[in-house]
């Protein structure tokens, strides 16, 4: 297992995003050299974890949460056969290409360590928008994308320190559970019955999911009680 390319994004002006500037920094190229890594702060506040990485949209992305995107190089090349063209590392405006890792069935809470120090800590798939729409330039892709649920991960940053291109990444914890980044971004999204099965997954899901999970399981909850009080005179 092992990274194949760090990749930063500079701002850039498109006319496919919500950004009130009509910025994005999704389009995200390969770099040489070491990159610092760090939490970068709460969301909404804090960008991206990558030292000269860009992320315009605060409301929507980086943050503490969501500090580093990766993606699979196996997952872009099943996507190129897909759709008959070539997907450079970072076309999905991922930071980190991994090669030999399942990142979209890695569990919330499992660690990497990359390279000699740098440990990040999964948190959540990745919900596509219109500017990765606009971006990957296909039609039907938001539907595609969630479809197929090969959705990368989100990551925290547990331990900083840098990182580069051809760093061997170790996976140096997994936990006790079956919530991986797939079943996350298809709870929120396309099968929200299975909200209730990412508690397992406590604190080291994402916030918002946690908050989710916690909501639905409290409304059903609710709901099987009042169904019960009616049919026994409550």
């Amino acid at each position: 297992m092992r990274l194949l390319s760090v990749n930063l994004g500079r701002p850039k002006a498109v006319p496919y995003t919500d950004q009130p500037q009509g910025l994005t920094g999704i389009d995200k190229r390969p770099v040489e050299g070491p990159v610092r890594v760090a939490a970068p702060g709460p969301k909404g506040v804090g960008a991206s974890g990558l030292a000269g990485d860009t992320v315009c949209h605060l409301r929507h992305h980086g943050g503490d949460d969501q500090a580093v995107y990766a993606v699979a190089r196996e997952d872009l090349d099943d996507w190129e056969r897909e759709l008959g063209r070539t997907l450079a590392d970072g076309a999905f405006g991922e930071n980190l290409t991994t090669a030999g890792l399942d990142v979209s069935g890695a569990l919330i809470g499992e660690r990497w360590q990359i390279g000699p120090d740098v440990v990040l800590e999964v948190t959540a798939g990745r919900i596509p928008c219109r500017t990765f729409q606009g971006h990957v330039g296909e039609e039907r892709w938001v539907r595609r994308f969630t479809e197929k649920a090969a959705t990368g991960a989100y990551l925290r940053v547990v331990v900083p320190g840098e990182i580069r291109a051809g760093d061997p990444v170790r996976i140096v914890h997994l936990p006790e559970h079956e919530v991986t980044a797939r079943m996350q971004f298809q709870a929120v999204t396309t099968h929200r019955e299975l909200l209730p099965r990412l508690l397992a997954a406590g604190e080291a899901l994402h916030p918002e999911s946690l908050a989710a999970a916690r909501e639905y399981v409290a409304k059903y909850a609710d709901r099987a009680g009042e169904k019960y009080g009616e049919r026994h005179g409550g």
